[in-house]
């Protein structure tokens, strides 16, 4: 029955239902004829409330609002516009100047806004009529932009890790109480933000690379940009659009790896420097204000919505024995942890077609992270792997969430296989960045190890 709830659940969603009613819906089917068949015990829903109740007074999880609504506000002040001209022209001369100068504004967005629809739709139509009109290939120009719009999945402040640090710190505890351990350690936003943080600037740096080696072999795919095409711009401006953002970063990473500030308090402090940027940028209006508020609304609610019908679908995916099946299959692997962990990897990257990440943080996750974390595994390291794996679930064709965003705002002329053709190599560099982490997990573990001492 859990096997086939499962399948069900993938079933419906394959056919466009809305993700956070089939979860609870199909569950609460599931539940019904395991009642009537004598194969469910209905006391396990009554937890459900309890649930509830824990899901919206949850401390880190108010974050998740008020990152979003940061995130809306900044994109709205049309200040990836401002930093991506700059760049362009500074960096026109260099192989690929534009393509790298899309994946720096990317960069910097997604350590700003954390939200990738947001920041692909942004450099979607800001970037792709450039990079077409300096005759980019297709492929190259949407591979890129996809790829930089979505390095909001692994740098901090990342919704994902911080919904994915509130199910690993969960799971690490349950892991210890069924080894004995009765005083459990727990994992904070901060750490999995400070373990994310290499990594997801070295996956910047295997992208750029990338792009700048093609430019060198093919030049006529990525043709620099003649000189006279632009005005100059000095580098004292282009600091000065820089400089906004840049602090913003650090305002927000710093107080939550300094441990001075919460993950809430520190997105409070986001939202109010995105407001006071939109200000200084005359973007700050009724208008857009109550565009912003609206948008942010609409996202914390479907955010909130998939995680109570996730809920719902735990408890009677528990109550099937679902999670004991799941932990004598991984337990019984040949080859030990490592084919183990093998094995999990490679069942998200597969789930990543069909399943969107917080369905996979929170269907997933909470069923196979207490039995890796009771078989030894560092639970910072494994979040920055699930996290890097969940970020090729908005890449992957033909379900990726990346590619709808950016076929929303691309012209007719660009074909939808372009789309998919570009991203194949940066789901490659995911994939090399993930064997990377496999081979040296210090890279996660590092820098949490040095500032949570």
């Amino acid at each position: 029955m859990s096997l086939a709830l499962f399948v069900a659940v993938g079933v419906a969603l394959m056919a466009g239902f809305p993700v956070a009613f089939t979860l609870a819906g199909v569950a609460l089917i599931f539940s019904g004829i395991g009642v009537l068949t004598g194969t469910f015990d209905p006391s396990f829903l009554e937890a459900f409330p309890n649930r509830i109740y824990g899901i919206m007074t949850n401390e880190t999880l108010i974050a998740v609002p008020v990152f979003v609504f940061m995130g809306v506000m900044l994109e709205r002040s049309k200040l990836a516009d401002q930093l991506l001209q700059s760049l362009a022209m500074i960096m026109r001369r260099v192989p690929g100047g534009l393509g790298i100068a899309v994946m720096i504004v990317g960069t910097l967005m997604a350590a700003s806004t954390g939200i990738v629809g947001a920041t692909v739709v942004t450099m979607g139509l800001l970037s792709l009529p450039t990079m077409l009109r300096h005759r980019y290939q297709p492929e190259i120009a949407t591979g890129t932009i996809c790829a930089a719009g979505t390095l909001g999945q692994i740098i901090p402040p990342s919704i994902v890790l911080i919904l994915l640090a509130d199910v690993l710190s969960n799971a690490y505890q349950q892991a210890q109480l069924s080894l004995g351990i009765f005083s459990p350690e727990t994992i904070s936003v901060g750490e999995l933000f400070a373990g994310a943080l290499l990594p997801g600037l070295a996956l910047v740096v295997l992208y750029m690379t990338y792009i700048v080696v093609l430019a060198i072999l093919k030049p006529e795919l990525m043709p620099a940009v003649r000189p006279d095409e632009n005005e100059d711009v000095s580098l004292l401006s282009l600091l000065g659009f820089m400089a906004g953002p840049l602090l913003l970063i650090v305002a927000v990473l710093g107080s939550i790896l300094k441990g001075i500030a919460t993950p809430t308090e520190a997105a409070a402090v986001g939202a109010t420097g995105a407001m006071l940027l939109a200000f200084l940028r005359g973007q700050l209006n009724m208008e857009n204000l109550r565009a912003t508020v609206y948008q942010s609304t609409k996202v914390s609610a479907m955010v909130f919505m998939i995680l109570i019908g996730a809920s719902l679908f735990s408890l009677v995916f528990r109550g099937f024995g679902g999670d004991e099946a799941v932990q004598t299959f991984l337990t019984g692997l040949p080859g030990g942890l490592p084919f183990t962990i093998l094995v999990v990897m490679l069942t998200m990257f597969l789930l990543g077609f069909i399943l969107d990440f917080i369905e996979i943080t929170y269907v997933v996750v909470p069923i196979i992270g207490p039995v890796l974390l009771a078989m030894g595994v560092d639970p910072i390291w494994l979040g920055v792997m699930i996290a890097v794996n969940l970020q090729t679930s908005f890449l992957t064709p033909p379900f990726g969430f990346s590619l709808f965003y950016l076929r929303s705002v691309t012209p007719d002329s660009v074909a939808t296989t372009a789309i998919y053709k570009g991203v194949l190599p940066f789901i490659a560099i995911q994939l090399l960045m993930l064997a990377i982490l496999a081979t040296w997990p210090e890279i996660a573990t590092w820098l949490p190890d040095r500032i949570y001492l």
